[in-house]
């Protein structure tokens, strides 16, 4: 433990001096690293869902396929214990993405074995960067109904059962996924794994490790937790990619497992740099998660380091997640600069036990006190706690343990329908298409006014499965229900739905294919500040003037409406074609081939081309306006 401690804040001061490659494990080499991290800015991350209508719910073999002449090549292939959300990371081109159910377990795709593949209106085109979302699709075909329990290999798929002691989660793995997160996400992939298969009577708890770190470090917490009230998760990704990056994978993690369990609760616990990933997932996705009630933070440089800052400046090859540890950089400086979801209860715990020198401030052996205890960070906080331990002791320190358990006994336990709140049962039904809408349709349900403090709209994605199946926790009260999804309409529009405590409201939707065009334009960043599986939000203060939509037979032209609020979605779920600043939505489109444009004040005209079908959302990725020169 003293050489692994000395070499964590070995790696500060040697970046402190442009010297981090003298730090690299065995068998890397400054060019690997550089080469690692240039492929990583370099590609994109391919998202979507796999479901089996047929019933298999084996493993799955999932591939990103390159398009052209002849049968083309594989560039990365992953594993699923069973369907359901998949991600694949590629370079740039033009790819055919393509699934199997594998009955035999030998990793080949044989005659009479469920297979599918993303047949979107467009190939799928990788840009290079951030994530093209939603590339869903179905197994089809021969196969018998289910299949092995679990794959043989590493899986995926969230929710998969793990073996803390397996070689995939040692502690030299975690290095190789901080030093070679490219090379490590292609072989492991970035996943939320469970010890247990999951139980509804006890409160899942997510631990999310630091830099360098592997799920191995929270082995005091899982044999000290209270296993008969809480249940262990663990989300294992490699540390060294850009913190935004693993943040929206873990957004993605979560959806799965949302779907796959519907659990009413969950807390959070981070160490170091996992939660700066919390907190950015908080940030950008938090209000799609009222379960989340809880996050605990140990030891986290809230303010970066300032070893990250001469790191990128100096060093010849740059790992991607000192890009945003830097004290002076983008991430850092948005980082409080929205709050954490009014329901989050965030406790802060700091350790102190590093000492002081000339060269350095008062640390925790690798991190700064003063960036610990950034102050909008001891501000929100609920409670702030210091202990006399080290970066790395704080992980075993049994006063520390000891915290974490009272912290999470004081959260109480997860509220059920008798605790003010009930269960929505929708019914939801495709007319006209075979296999259903592709995507994950949206349950809409809004207070009917006057609603009640601290109640507003309720967001819930529905897998398939979901249709007929009782969803909660609702608060009680009255609501206007919609079911969206991208390729339909719902019919009816809206249905008044009474959610009482302790009772199941139901409600029937049929979903009924339609032509649709959504999307938004993404706030300017330089390429160098969108690696693969980044989330580019909507710019936040484009002028747009006009966006036109050419196609057969029609031209719509939509001026967005800068001020009051956004009600994008309330023109999708009217039927109506809507625009607020950087997002619009076009719909009931006759299927075609159709340009759209966009003039916005101080860049160039955008155009491009998409086609339409009734059924088939268009995998739109956030929309780049190039500055007038």
């Amino acid at each position: 433990m003293k050489e692994r401690r000395a070499g964590r804040f070995a790696r500060w001061q040697a970046l402190a001096c442009g010297l981090a490659v003298a730090l690299l494990p065995a068998g890397c080499t400054l060019a690997r690293l550089k080469q690692d991290a240039a492929d990583f800015y370099a590609s994109t991350v391919l998202v979507g869902r796999i479901e089996s209508p047929g019933g298999w719910r084996g493993p799955v073999v999932v591939s990103a396929r390159t398009r052209g002449p002849g049968p083309g090549t594989v560039v990365h292939r992953t594993l699923l214990h069973e369907p359901g959300g998949y991600e694949l990371i590629v370079p740039k081109g033009e790819y055919t993405v393509e699934a199997f159910g594998d009955t035999n377990g030998n990793g080949l795709q044989d005659p009479q074995e469920p297979a599918g593949r993303y047949t979107g209106s467009i190939p799928v085109l990788a840009s290079g960067s951030g994530v093209i979302a939603s590339l869903d699709f179905v197994l089809a075909g021969a196969g018998p109904a289910g299949g092995p329990p679990a794959a043989a290999g590493h899986s995926t798929q969230a929710g998969a059962l793990a073996d803390l002691d397996a070689p995939a989660f040692t502690a030299e793995n975690g290095q190789r996924g901080y030093w070679a997160p490219m090379a490590f996400f292609r072989e492991f992939g970035g996943n939320i794994y469970q010890l247990e298969p999951y139980d509804p009577a006890r409160t899942p708890v997510l631990f999310v490790h630091g830099a360098v770190g592997s799920p191995q470090d929270w082995r005091a917490f899982f044999a000290q937790i209270d296993r008969t009230r809480y249940q262990p998760w663990f989300f294992y990704y490699p540390s060294g990619a850009s913190v935004e990056s693993m943040a929206y994978l873990l957004y993605w993690k979560l959806v799965n497992l949302q779907l796959r369990h519907r659990f009413e609760r969950l807390h959070i616990v981070a160490h170091s740099m996992g939660g700066l990933v919390v907190r950015s997932f908080l940030l950008n996705h938090g209000e799609q998660f009222p379960q989340v009630r809880l996050f605990v933070s140990l030891s986290t440089p809230w303010a970066g380091e300032t070893g990250a800052e001469l790191g990128v400046k100096h060093s010849p090859a740059v790992v991607p997640s000192w890009v945003d540890m830097q004290p002076g950089g983008r991430f850092m400086q948005d980082l409080f600069a929205r709050k954490l979801p009014p329901a989050v209860a965030h406790y802060l715990l700091f350790g102190h036990k590093g000492g002081y020198s000339l060269l350095r401030p008062t640390t925790d052996g690798t991190v700064t006190l003063a960036s610990q205890l950034r102050s909008p960070a001891q501000a929100e906080a609920r409670m702030v706690f210091g202990f006399d331990e080290d970066h790395d002791s704080i992980l075993r320190a049994p006063q520390v343990l000891a915290q974490v358990q009272a912290i999470l006994d004081s959260a109480g336990a997860p509220r059920g329908p008798g605790a003010g709140t009930g269960r929505v049962q929708p019914q939801f039904t495709p007319a006209g298409a075979a296999e259903g809408p592709r995507g994950l349709p949206l349950l809409v349900l809004d207070p009917v006014a006057p609603a009640a403090p601290g109640r507003g709209r309720v967001l819930m994605p529905l897998a398939p499965e979901d249709s007929g199946r009782a969803l909660g926790p609702v608060p009680e009260g009255l609501y206007d229900a919609s079911l969206v999804a991208a390729g339909y309409r719902s019919e009816p529009r809206r249905t008044r739905v009474q959610v009482q405590a302790g009772q199941v409201a139901g409600l029937s939707t049929r979903l009924v294919p339609q032509g649709t065009l959504a999307g938004y334009v993404g706030a300017d960043r330089p390429e160098a500040d969108t690696p693969a599986g980044s989330y580019r939000p909507p710019h936040p203060s484009v002028q747009i003037e006009a966006i036109t939509l050419t196609g057969p037979g029609l031209q719509r032209r939509l001026q967005p409406r800068q001020a009051g609020a956004d009600d994008v979605l309330d023109r999708y779920l009217a039927g109506e074609d809507g625009a607020y600043k950087a997002q619009f939505s076009f719909v009931n489109l006759p299927a075609g081939d159709y340009e759209l444009a966009i003039e916005a004040a101080g860049y160039q005209p955008h155009r491009s081309r998409h086609t339409v079908l009734p059924g088939r959302p268009v995998p739109l990725a956030p929309i780049v306006l190039v500055p007038l020169r």
